[in-house]
C-alpha cells in the first residue's frame, strides 16, 4: 500500500563502476527531470583510476529550489554487486532500492522497498552489438526509474536527443531499451513506494551547464587570444570546451582563419611560460589548471606580478596535499592562490559562486588583468566546474574590451616623460606599451629581477621599496574594482555567515532552514579577494561571523582575521574538508553546535 505521495523532495544516487558508460543514463535523468520543470542537481562521485572501481552519481530533486547535496538518500540504484551491501545501507527509512537482478546477493532491510530489474536480459533483447551492451544496459535503470517515479517519456526522448546532438542511430538505440525497461516494469512491478515526480514550471528562463564549459564560454566572449595548458583533473575539461567552442565562434569573417591559438603544453611550467610571454605581447592570455599544477607554476605567477604582466589563471580546486583525491572537491588552495610566489606577493582572485558567475567572470578577468597589468586568478572548483548545474542564461557582455592603460605611438608623441612602471596617476597602475609600438620611446627591457620606474636595472634599495609600495598601492586600488559581496540578510539578525565558490546553494539552504528555527543569519557571499570595504562593515555590525568553507585550516577565515584584527576574536571559522560538497544539515549543525557552547 503507497503512504502519502512525497512530490519532487527526494534524492536518487546510483551505483555502478567507473567507465561503465553510466554518466549518459545519469544526465538523461537529470535533463529530464529539468525538462519536466523541476529543480534538480547532480553531484559525479567518481575515483582517480580509469575504470572499473566504484562510482556513485546523486541527482537531487527539489521543488523548494535547493541544489545543494543532500545528506539522504531515498531512492537508490544498485548496479555494482561490490558496494550491493553499502548501497543498501545507505538508503533512508522508507526509501526504495532498486537492483539489478542478477546481483545474487540478498534483500535484508525490511524498512524499504526494493525493485528488481532485469538489466542483463533487456540489454540482450536490444539491438545493441554485443560490445555496446554493457554500457546500453545502464538505460535500463532509467527505463524502471521512469515508470515507478513518473518521469515523462518524451522528455527523456529530448535528453537524449540533446546528450547524442541529434543523432538518429544512438538516440534511436538508448531509446528503445528505456521504452522496453518501461513496458516491463509497468507489467511487472507493483509500485509500493510514496515518491514520484510531478511537472512544475520552476526550471523556465534556466539552462544547464556546469562551471567549466561557462567560464571557457565567458572567455571566448571575453576576447580570448591565447590559451596554454596541460591536463589534470578537475580542469582539463574547461580547456576541452575551449577547443570545442573557438572553432565555431572565433574565425575572421573576411578570411575565414582562426583569430585564436591554443596550446597543450608538455607541463604547467611551459604552459604558464607561454601565457606569460603572450600577455607581455598584448594577447588576452589564459591557462588553466589545479592545485599540483598551480604550485608549479609559483615562479611564472611572481614574475607576471612584478614584472606586471596581464593574464589570467583558472585553478579548478581539488583536493591536497600532494597528488591527494584528484576526483573530489575542495576549496583548499585559497592562501596558495592569494599569496602565489616569495616574497611580498599578494594577487586578485575572482571566486565564483555558479556556473552563470563562471562565464562572467570568464570575460571580466580579462578587464581586470588588463586595467590592472597583473594576473588574476579565477578560483572554481571541482564541484562547481565539472558537475551540471541549472542556471540562468549567460548575460553576454556588451561593453567595450578595455585595455586598461595602453600607449599607442600617438599617445607617446604627447608625453614628455614615460616610463614603465612610472605611476603619474596615483593609483598604482603605470602605463604600459606592447609590442609593435614605433615610437622611439616605446620600448622596455620587461624585468623579474629589481628595476627602477623606467625599467632600467636596479638593486638600489630606496628603488625596490619605492616599486614594492607602489604594487601595494595597485593592489588597494584593486579593492575598489572587485565585484561587490552578494549579501541576503533576515530580519533582525546579530549572526553572520561569510562563504565563497561551490557553497553557496548549501549555505543558502542552511540560512531558510536556521530560519525556520528562530535562529536568522545574515549571509555574505564573498566574489573576490582582497576584499572590500562592505566585507569589513559585514563583519563589524554581527555579534558573531561564522566563515564556511570546505578546507581544514580555515584559509578564508585566516584572510578575514588579518582584514579585520579588531574584529578576529569574533570571526568563527566552519570548515570541512571531507571531499565532498557542503550540505545545509552540516552547516546548520555546526552553528547551532557552536551557539549552544
Amino acid at each position: 500500500m503507497i503512504t502519502d505521495s512525497i512530490i519532487n523532495d527526494f534524492s536518487i544516487t546510483v551505483g555502478t563502476v567507473n567507465g561503465s558508460g553510466s554518466q549518459t543514463s545519469n544526465l538523461t535523468l537529470q535533463r529530464a527531470l529539468f525538462k519536466m520543470g523541476i529543480p534538480v542537481s547532480g553531484k559525479n562521485l567518481f575515483p582517480s583510476n580509469i575504470q572499473g572501481l566504484p562510482t556513485w552519481y546523486t541527482i537531487r530533486v527539489s521543488k523548494d529550489g535547493y541544489l545543494a547535496r543532500s545528506e539522504t538518500t531515498e531512492v537508490m540504484v544498485a548496479m555494482n554487486a561490490a558496494t550491493f551491501a553499502e548501497d543498501q545501507a545507505a538508503v533512508a527509512p522508507g526509501g526504495v532500492f532498486f537492483y539489478a537482478d542478477d546481483i545474487e546477493q540478498a534483500i535484508t532491510r525490511s524498512d524499504i522497498v526494493a525493485y528488481p530489474m532485469p538489466v542483463e536480459k533487456l540489454a540482450r533483447e536490444s539491438d545493441a552489438p554485443p560490445n555496446l551492451r554493457g554500457y546500453i544496459a545502464n538505460m535500463v535503470y532509467v527505463g524502471v526509474l521512469a515508470h515507478i517515479l513518473d518521469i515523462h517519456i518524451d522528455r527523456i526522448r529530448q535528453a537524449l536527443d540533446f546528450h547524442f546532438n541529434g543523432k538518429e542511430k544512438p538516440i534511436a538505440l538508448n531509446y528503445g531499451v528505456v521504452q522496453n525497461a518501461m513496458a516491463w516494469a509497468a507489467e511487472n512491478l507493483v509500485k509500493t513506494d510514496p515518491f514520484r515526480v510531478q511537472a512544475m514550471d520552476a526550471t523556465d528562463g534556466y539552462i544547464m551547464a556546469s562551471g567549466n564549459t561557462a567560464g571557457a564560454l565567458g572567455a571566448i566572449y571575453g576576447g580570448v587570444q591565447f590559451v596554454s595548458w596541460y591536463p589534470i583533473t578537475p580542469a582539463t575539461s574547461l580547456a576541452e570546451s575551449l577547443n570545442q567552442y573557438l572553432p565555431m565562434l572565433r574565425k575572421d569573417p573576411a578570411t575565414g582563419k582562426n583569430t585564436y591559438a591554443v596550446i597543450q603544453a608538455e607541463d604547467e611550467l611551459a604552459a604558464i611560460g607561454m601565457a606569460v610571454g603572450a600577455g607581455w605581447g598584448g594577447l588576452r592570455s589564459l591557462t588553466s589548471t589545479s592545485g599540483p599544477g598551480l604550485s608549479l607554476m609559483t615562479e611564472y605567477a611572481g614574475m607576471a606580478y612584478y614584472a606586471e604582466v596581464p593574464l589570467v589563471i583558472w585553478d579548478i580546486q581539488r583536493m591536497g596535499p600532494s597528488t591527494g583525491l584528484p576526483t573530489r572537491t575542495s576549496q583548499g588552495d585559497v592562501n596558495l592562490v592569494y599569496y602565489l610566489s616569495q616574497g611580498d606577493t599578494m594577487h586578485v582572485v575572482l571566486l565564483p559562486g555558479s556556473a552563470n558567475e563562471c562565464f562572467e567572470f570568464g570575460w571580466r578577468a580579462f578587464d581586470y588583468a588588463e586595467r590592472l597589468q597583473t594576473p588574476v586568478f579565477v578560483l572554481s572548483d571541482l564541484d562547481l566546474g565539472m558537475n551540471v548545474w541549472m542556471t540562468p542564461p549567460f548575460e553576454y557582455p556588451n561593453t567595450e574590451i578595455d585595455r586598461g592603460k595602453v600607449l599607442w605611438e600617438e599617445d607617446l608623441g604627447k608625453i614628455e616623460n614615460w616610463g614603465r612602471y612610472l605611476d603619474p596617476d596615483g593609483d598604482g597602475i603605470p602605463y604600459r606599451t606592447l609590442p609593435g609600438n614605433r615610437h622611439p620611446r616605446g620600448a622596455y627591457f620587461a624585468r623579474g629581477t629589481g628595476h627602477d620606474e623606467y625599467a632600467n636595472y636596479s638593486e638600489d634599495p630606496d628603488v625596490w621599496e619605492r616599486g614594492m609600495e607602489r604594487l601595494r598601492a595597485k593592489f588597494e586600488t584593486a579593492r575598489g574594482m572587485m565585484p561587490k559581496p552578494e549579501i541576503v540578510t533576515k530580519d533582525e539578525a546579530d549572526i553572520g555567515v561569510i562563504a565563497f565558490g561551490s557553497t553557496d546553494p548549501a549555505v543558502r539552504e542552511a540560512q531558510d532552514h536556521l530560519a525556520d528555527d528562530g535562529l536568522p543569519i545574515d549571509y555574505m557571499r564573498l566574489r573576490a579577494l582582497p576584499v572590500c570595504d562592505e566585507v569589513r562593515d559585514f563583519v563589524r555590525s554581527h555579534r558573531r561571523v561564522y566563515v564556511v568553507e570546505m578546507n581544514r585550516d580555515g584559509q578564508l577565515h585566516q584572510i578575514l582575521s588579518l582584514e579585520t584584527p579588531d574584529r578576529a576574536a569574533n570571526l568563527k571559522s566552519l570548515s570541512k574538508n571531507n571531499g565532498l560538497p557542503l550540505t545545509a544539515d552540516w552547516i546548520e549543525g555546526a552553528i547551532l553546535a557552536e551557539e549552544r557552547k
